[in-house]
């Protein structure tokens, strides 16, 4: 899915930097990702859900809040409002580009400023908030043994996990003084709730508050044993696919019908984990799959394999051309099963002595009937197999063309 480097006018007069994930298809509906505390947009979790959310249709803007990332402005000079004032900056310039936001997520205490600028935003539809404190005072638990000297001098360096950072005065005061109960409650758009239970940066307290304040439709999933920033791919991914899903529900992602005489379509590709094997598979804005490689070969094991594809491809057009075969003469064939495995012979193995050096690939079909067949009828379901339209494929010789894309 290509990705836009963009740039908008903040609030404060700076530069703030983003990135636009757009879909490979239609733009279905459109979402603005807030990241968390100290984070930036290019954290696990924002890229992961924001590309995991495009390739169901909904174009996301992911962006460095004022003092962060690549953002102009000097962080000690933030306040959880301007925050707030950024997030409604980025809506604006989506809805400038004619992409109006329908939907908010926001990632800890990004997901509590989504909560705070909800209001100030009546075309959002739905919000989905990660690990979110209940109120921005909680962030100050992580650097409380600095808040005198923040008070006295107007601003420390702390340390928030890996980052040395500096804190302003004017965010104490400013995270003092915001309550957001009132705003929660007058929430009408629908809200839903992650948060991991194992959480020790934002207790899962704060989870039970935003819920018990909202009002209906909201929902509640647990992320069982993530840690606060998801840095456990499988925990981003899962939460990617809860939103995902829950968003399909309230936001209208009915796909225009494709023009007449429109091909099957494009298959899409895009890695989701540079660091491993980790591929999304998408086919239009419905069908998503994950492809990985086993564990034992540097992989997640989170998804089939490339050739396990290859395979799924075999035994689901095997079953489906002698399903269509036996409905057509009506025969008592009550289910089919086909096992695959693929492995690597040499042409010899294969009795193709003409080509001593080489190796081809086998795969090794079993095929299983149950009904009350004759064996007439099972040895020409067995034939027809051999007619699948994937199976013809693979005999044959093959032409990939390959072309490189401009950025």
């Amino acid at each position: 899915m290509p990705t836009e480097r963009v740039t908008f006018a903040g609030p404060g007069g700076h530069t703030l930097a983003a990135r636009l994930e757009q879909p490979g298809g239609p733009v279905l509906a459109t979402a603005v990702f807030a990241h968390c505390f100290t984070c930036t947009k290019d954290s696990l979790a924002a890229t992961r859900i924001s590309r995991r959310l495009a390739a169901a249709g909904i174009a996301v803007l992911r962006f460095d809040f004022s003092g962060v990332g690549q953002s102009e402005g000097a962080f000690e000079e933030t306040t959880f409002s301007s925050n707030v004032d950024d997030l409604v900056a980025a809506n604006e310039y989506m809805a400038e580009r004619g992409m109006t936001p329908s939907l908010l997520v926001g990632h800890s205490l990004g997901g509590t400023a989504v909560l705070a600028a909800a209001h100030r935003l009546p075309h959002i539809r739905a919000i989905a908030t990660i690990g979110a404190p209940a109120s921005p005072l909680s962030v100050t638990r992580q650097f409380e043994d600095a808040l005198p000297e923040i008070r006295e001098n107007g601003e420390a360096e702390v340390l928030i996990g890996d980052h040395a950072i500096r804190i302003g005065a004017d965010f104490v005061r400013d995270v003092e003084s915001t309550t957001l109960k009132d705003k929660i409650s007058d929430l009408d758009k629908a809200l839903l709730v992650l948060h991991a239970p194992l959480d020790e940066v934002v207790p899962l307290s704060n989870a039970t508050e935003i819920f018990k304040y909202a009002r209906h439709p909201k929902s509640y999933v647990t992320l069982d044993t993530a840690d606060h920033l998801l840095t456990d791919p499988r925990d981003a991914e899962y939460a990617a696919g809860m939103i995902t899903a829950w968003a399909e529900r309230y936001l209208d992602l009915r796909p225009p019908a494709p023009p007449i005489g429109a091909p099957e379509g494009i298959i899409r590709v895009s890695e989701a984990d540079p660091s491993g094997f980790l591929n999304d598979v998408q086919a239009g804005p419905r069908h998503h799959v994950l492809a990985d490689e086993p564990e034992a070969y540097g992989g997640t094991d989170q998804g089939m394999s490339p050739y396990g594809f290859l395979s799924a491809g075999l035994g689901a057009c095997t079953s489906m051309t002698i399903r269509m075969y036996a409905r057509r003469k009506n025969w008592p064939l009550r289910h089919i099963r086909v096992d695959v495995r693929h492995d690597k012979v040499h042409a010899q193995d294969a009795s193709m002595p003409t080509m001593p050096h080489k190796g081809v690939d086998r795969f090794i079909r079993e095929i299983t009937l149950l009904g009350d067949l004759t064996d007439e009828q099972r040895e020409r379901l067995l034939q027809i197999a051999d007619k699948c339209p994937v199976h013809d494929t693979l005999k044959q010789t093959s032409v990939v063309e390959t072309h490189l894309l401009e950025k």
